[in-house]
Protein backbone atom coordinates (compact mmCIF):
# COMPACT_ATOMS: atom_id res chain seq x y z
CA UNK A 1 0.00 0.00 0.00
CA UNK A 2 1.51 3.52 -0.67
CA UNK A 3 1.09 6.10 1.55
CA UNK A 4 1.31 9.80 0.23
CA UNK A 5 3.02 12.43 2.35
CA UNK A 6 1.44 16.06 1.47
CA UNK A 7 3.18 19.24 3.42
CA UNK A 8 1.63 22.44 2.35
CA UNK A 9 4.04 24.53 1.35
CA UNK A 10 3.09 28.51 1.69
CA UNK A 11 3.75 29.94 -1.89
CA UNK A 12 6.40 32.18 -1.79
CA UNK A 13 5.75 35.84 -0.96
CA UNK A 14 2.42 35.26 0.95
CA UNK A 15 4.12 34.02 4.33
CA UNK A 16 4.71 37.62 5.36
CA UNK A 17 0.97 38.79 4.41
CA UNK A 18 -0.52 35.61 6.65
CA UNK A 19 1.89 36.32 9.60
CA UNK A 20 0.86 40.14 9.57
CA UNK A 21 -2.58 39.55 9.38
CA UNK A 22 -2.55 37.05 12.57
CA UNK A 23 -0.61 39.35 14.51
CA UNK A 24 -3.64 42.63 13.31
CA UNK A 25 -5.92 40.21 14.84
CA UNK A 26 -4.36 39.60 17.99
CA UNK A 27 -4.52 43.36 18.38
CA UNK A 28 -7.51 43.53 17.30
CA UNK A 29 -8.76 41.45 20.19
CA UNK A 30 -6.78 42.99 22.63
CA UNK A 31 -8.45 46.37 21.69
CA UNK A 32 -12.14 44.82 22.26
CA UNK A 33 -11.06 43.35 25.77
CA UNK A 34 -9.61 46.51 27.18
CA UNK A 35 -12.91 48.43 25.47
CA UNK A 36 -15.29 46.12 27.50
CA UNK A 37 -13.02 46.52 30.93
CA UNK A 38 -13.57 50.20 30.93
CA UNK A 39 -17.40 50.27 29.45
CA UNK A 40 -17.81 47.96 32.31
CA UNK A 41 -15.96 50.08 35.25
CA UNK A 42 -17.49 53.64 33.56
CA UNK A 43 -21.32 52.22 35.28
CA UNK A 44 -19.50 51.68 38.82
CA UNK A 45 -17.93 55.27 38.25
CA UNK A 46 -20.97 57.01 37.81
CA UNK A 47 -22.65 54.94 40.26
CA UNK A 48 -20.14 55.92 43.04
CA UNK A 49 -20.33 60.03 42.28
CA UNK A 50 -24.07 59.94 43.15
CA UNK A 51 -23.21 58.40 46.35
CA UNK A 52 -20.45 60.54 47.35
CA UNK A 53 -22.76 63.73 46.57
CA UNK A 54 -25.13 62.19 48.98
CA UNK A 55 -23.16 61.62 52.15
CA UNK A 56 -21.80 65.00 51.53
CA UNK A 57 -25.53 66.65 51.34
CA UNK A 58 -26.32 64.56 54.41
CA UNK A 59 -23.10 65.65 56.05
CA UNK A 60 -23.71 69.63 55.34
CA UNK A 61 -27.66 68.97 56.72
CA UNK A 62 -26.03 66.87 60.24
CA UNK A 63 -23.66 69.97 60.89
CA UNK A 64 -26.37 72.47 59.68
CA UNK A 65 -29.20 70.98 62.28
CA UNK A 66 -26.33 70.92 65.42
CA UNK A 67 -25.43 74.41 64.59
CA UNK A 68 -28.69 75.75 64.76
CA UNK A 69 -29.61 73.33 68.27
CA UNK A 70 -26.50 75.09 69.37
CA UNK A 71 -27.95 78.74 69.01
CA UNK A 72 -31.18 77.73 70.09
CA UNK A 73 -29.20 76.49 73.66
CA UNK A 74 -27.49 79.74 73.28
CA UNK A 75 -30.97 81.94 72.45
CA UNK A 76 -32.49 80.48 75.43
CA UNK A 77 -29.68 80.36 78.28
CA UNK A 78 -30.50 82.77 80.83
CA UNK A 79 -28.76 85.90 81.51
CA UNK A 80 -25.24 85.36 84.42
CA UNK A 81 -27.24 88.44 85.80
CA UNK A 82 -30.59 86.00 86.70
CA UNK A 83 -28.76 83.33 86.96
CA UNK A 84 -27.61 85.03 89.65
CA UNK A 85 -31.15 86.06 91.32
CA UNK A 86 -32.90 82.19 90.95
CA UNK A 87 -29.59 81.09 93.04
CA UNK A 88 -30.22 83.47 95.58
CA UNK A 89 -33.63 83.13 95.82
CA UNK A 90 -33.22 79.19 96.04
CA UNK A 91 -30.53 79.34 98.75
CA UNK A 92 -32.90 81.35 100.86
CA UNK A 93 -35.81 78.77 99.98
CA UNK A 94 -33.37 75.69 101.25
CA UNK A 95 -32.74 77.64 104.50
CA UNK A 96 -36.35 78.36 105.18
CA UNK A 97 -37.41 74.85 104.58
CA UNK A 98 -34.85 73.56 106.99
CA UNK A 99 -36.07 75.57 109.39
CA UNK A 100 -39.85 74.45 108.84
CA UNK A 101 -38.82 70.49 109.02
CA UNK A 102 -37.38 71.09 112.42
CA UNK A 103 -40.62 73.07 113.54
CA UNK A 104 -42.56 70.36 112.16
CA UNK A 105 -41.37 67.65 114.41
CA UNK A 106 -43.72 69.19 117.58
CA UNK A 107 -46.69 69.56 115.46
CA UNK A 108 -46.27 65.58 114.06
CA UNK A 109 -45.37 64.33 117.88
CA UNK A 110 -48.75 65.77 118.86
CA UNK A 111 -50.56 64.28 116.20
CA UNK A 112 -49.22 61.00 117.13
CA UNK A 113 -50.41 61.43 120.48
CA UNK A 114 -53.88 61.97 118.99
CA UNK A 115 -54.00 59.11 117.37
CA UNK A 116 -52.95 56.95 119.92
CA UNK A 117 -55.78 58.19 121.73
CA UNK A 118 -58.50 57.75 119.49
CA UNK A 119 -57.24 53.94 118.72
CA UNK A 120 -56.26 54.59 115.08
CA UNK A 121 -53.26 52.17 114.93
CA UNK A 122 -53.16 51.43 111.16
CA UNK A 123 -53.27 55.65 111.10
CA UNK A 124 -50.84 55.55 113.76
CA UNK A 125 -48.22 53.24 111.82
CA UNK A 126 -48.81 55.28 108.54
CA UNK A 127 -47.93 58.41 110.36
CA UNK A 128 -44.98 56.56 112.03
CA UNK A 129 -43.51 55.80 108.91
CA UNK A 130 -44.16 59.43 106.69
CA UNK A 131 -42.54 60.87 109.39
CA UNK A 132 -39.17 58.75 109.12
CA UNK A 133 -39.56 59.64 105.67
CA UNK A 134 -39.62 63.59 106.80
CA UNK A 135 -36.46 62.78 108.97
CA UNK A 136 -34.10 61.19 106.30
CA UNK A 137 -35.30 64.18 104.14
CA UNK A 138 -33.89 66.37 106.67
CA UNK A 139 -30.27 64.93 107.40
CA UNK A 140 -30.02 64.37 103.51
CA UNK A 141 -30.64 68.41 103.26
CA UNK A 142 -28.50 69.12 106.09
CA UNK A 143 -25.48 67.12 104.70
CA UNK A 144 -25.66 68.19 100.52
CA UNK A 145 -23.74 70.29 98.96
CA UNK A 146 -25.27 71.50 95.98
CA UNK A 147 -23.22 72.11 93.07
CA UNK A 148 -25.30 75.74 91.68
CA UNK A 149 -22.64 76.68 89.35
CA UNK A 150 -23.05 73.32 87.55
CA UNK A 151 -26.74 73.29 87.43
CA UNK A 152 -28.65 73.57 84.31
CA UNK A 153 -31.68 74.58 86.22
CA UNK A 154 -30.29 77.88 86.99
CA UNK A 155 -29.41 78.86 83.40
CA UNK A 156 -32.27 77.07 81.19
CA UNK A 157 -35.00 79.27 80.41
CA UNK A 158 -38.72 78.71 81.23
CA UNK A 159 -40.38 76.44 78.79
CA UNK A 160 -44.02 75.82 80.52
CA UNK A 161 -46.55 78.09 82.01
CA UNK A 162 -49.21 77.27 84.60
CA UNK A 163 -52.25 78.37 86.44
CA UNK A 164 -52.32 78.02 90.04
CA UNK A 165 -55.07 80.48 92.31
CA UNK A 166 -55.88 82.48 89.03
CA UNK A 167 -52.33 83.70 88.46
CA UNK A 168 -50.02 82.08 86.38
CA UNK A 169 -46.07 80.87 86.51
CA UNK A 170 -43.44 79.89 84.60
CA UNK A 171 -41.21 77.01 85.16
CA UNK A 172 -38.23 74.91 83.08
CA UNK A 173 -38.16 71.41 82.75
CA UNK A 174 -36.67 70.48 85.90
CA UNK A 175 -39.58 72.56 88.01
CA UNK A 176 -41.88 70.75 85.68
CA UNK A 177 -40.67 67.60 86.88
CA UNK A 178 -40.86 68.94 90.43
CA UNK A 179 -44.49 69.53 89.98
CA UNK A 180 -45.48 66.18 88.65
CA UNK A 181 -43.27 64.35 91.27
CA UNK A 182 -45.17 65.97 94.21
CA UNK A 183 -48.48 65.07 92.57
CA UNK A 184 -47.32 61.44 92.66
CA UNK A 185 -46.05 61.54 95.81
CA UNK A 186 -49.35 63.14 96.94
CA UNK A 187 -51.36 60.26 95.51
CA UNK A 188 -49.23 57.49 96.87
CA UNK A 189 -49.48 58.83 100.23
CA UNK A 190 -53.13 60.10 100.51
CA UNK A 191 -53.60 56.38 99.00
CA UNK A 192 -52.30 54.80 102.40
CA UNK A 193 -53.97 57.47 104.27
CA UNK A 194 -57.26 56.51 102.86
CA UNK A 195 -56.68 52.78 103.18
CA UNK A 196 -55.32 53.29 106.67
CA UNK A 197 -58.62 55.05 107.71
CA UNK A 198 -60.83 52.12 106.12
CA UNK A 199 -59.03 49.73 108.05
CA UNK A 200 -59.48 51.73 111.30
CA UNK A 201 -63.18 51.71 110.44
CA UNK A 202 -62.46 55.61 110.86
CA UNK A 203 -64.69 58.42 108.92
CA UNK A 204 -63.46 59.32 105.77
CA UNK A 205 -61.71 62.46 106.10
CA UNK A 206 -58.56 63.46 103.97
CA UNK A 207 -57.59 66.95 105.65
CA UNK A 208 -57.59 65.46 108.92
CA UNK A 209 -54.18 63.79 107.96
CA UNK A 210 -51.16 65.17 109.23
CA UNK A 211 -49.45 64.13 105.99
CA UNK A 212 -52.21 66.44 103.72
CA UNK A 213 -51.42 69.36 106.44
CA UNK A 214 -47.32 68.83 106.07
CA UNK A 215 -47.67 68.16 102.12
CA UNK A 216 -43.67 68.17 101.73
CA UNK A 217 -43.02 64.03 101.08
CA UNK A 218 -40.42 64.17 98.32
CA UNK A 219 -39.66 67.83 98.56
CA UNK A 220 -35.93 68.86 98.31
CA UNK A 221 -36.25 72.51 98.63
CA UNK A 222 -35.15 72.80 95.04
CA UNK A 223 -36.28 74.19 91.83
CA UNK A 224 -40.02 75.22 93.11
CA UNK A 225 -41.61 77.12 95.74
CA UNK A 226 -42.52 75.18 98.66
CA UNK A 227 -46.57 76.68 98.36
CA UNK A 228 -46.17 75.23 94.86
CA UNK A 229 -45.16 71.87 96.03
CA UNK A 230 -47.24 71.48 98.63
CA UNK A 231 -50.71 72.90 96.08
CA UNK A 232 -49.62 69.83 93.79
CA UNK A 233 -48.89 67.28 96.78
CA UNK A 234 -52.51 67.98 98.00
CA UNK A 235 -54.09 67.65 94.88
CA UNK A 236 -52.41 64.23 94.39
CA UNK A 237 -53.38 63.69 97.88
CA UNK A 238 -57.21 63.83 98.06
CA UNK A 239 -57.55 61.90 95.00
CA UNK A 240 -55.13 59.28 96.43
CA UNK A 241 -57.20 58.97 99.66
CA UNK A 242 -60.22 58.61 97.97
CA UNK A 243 -59.15 56.05 95.74
CA UNK A 244 -57.63 53.91 98.78
CA UNK A 245 -60.41 54.77 101.42
CA UNK A 246 -63.00 53.36 98.68
CA UNK A 247 -60.49 50.61 97.79
CA UNK A 248 -60.61 51.41 94.10
CA UNK A 249 -58.01 52.97 91.28
CA UNK A 250 -59.87 56.06 89.83
CA UNK A 251 -56.93 58.39 89.40
CA UNK A 252 -53.75 56.59 89.77
CA UNK A 253 -52.08 52.99 89.46
CA UNK A 254 -50.65 50.42 91.65
CA UNK A 255 -47.38 48.92 89.70
CA UNK A 256 -45.74 46.65 91.92
CA UNK A 257 -46.43 48.63 95.45
CA UNK A 258 -45.69 51.67 93.75
CA UNK A 259 -48.67 54.03 93.60
CA UNK A 260 -48.65 57.47 91.02
CA UNK A 261 -51.13 59.60 88.85
CA UNK A 262 -52.61 58.37 85.80
CA UNK A 263 -51.47 60.42 82.61
CA UNK A 264 -53.98 62.14 81.69
CA UNK A 265 -55.62 63.39 85.58
CA UNK A 266 -51.74 64.06 86.22
CA UNK A 267 -51.89 66.63 82.95
CA UNK A 268 -55.30 68.05 83.17
CA UNK A 269 -54.11 69.11 86.67
CA UNK A 270 -50.89 71.35 85.99
CA UNK A 271 -52.11 72.00 82.27
CA UNK A 272 -48.70 72.80 81.45
CA UNK A 273 -48.70 75.50 78.81
CA UNK A 274 -45.86 75.68 76.15
CA UNK A 275 -44.25 79.01 76.14
CA UNK A 276 -41.58 78.31 73.62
Amino acid sequence: MIKLNRKFVCPRGQEGTMKIKVFDRIVMALVISTMSLVGASMPTNAQQQPQEEQKEQKRAQQEQKQDQRQQQKQEQRLSEQRQKQLINQQQQRVAQYRQHLEQEERLAREHAALLQRQKRKAQYRYQEEYLEHLRQQQIRLRNERFDYDHDPYFYTAPKYRYNRGGRYYETNEYGAKMLRQALNHGYEQGFRAGKADRDDRWRSNYKDSYAYKDANYGYSGYYVDRSDYNHYFREGFRRGYEDGYNSRHRYGRNVNGNYSMLDNILSQILNFQNIR
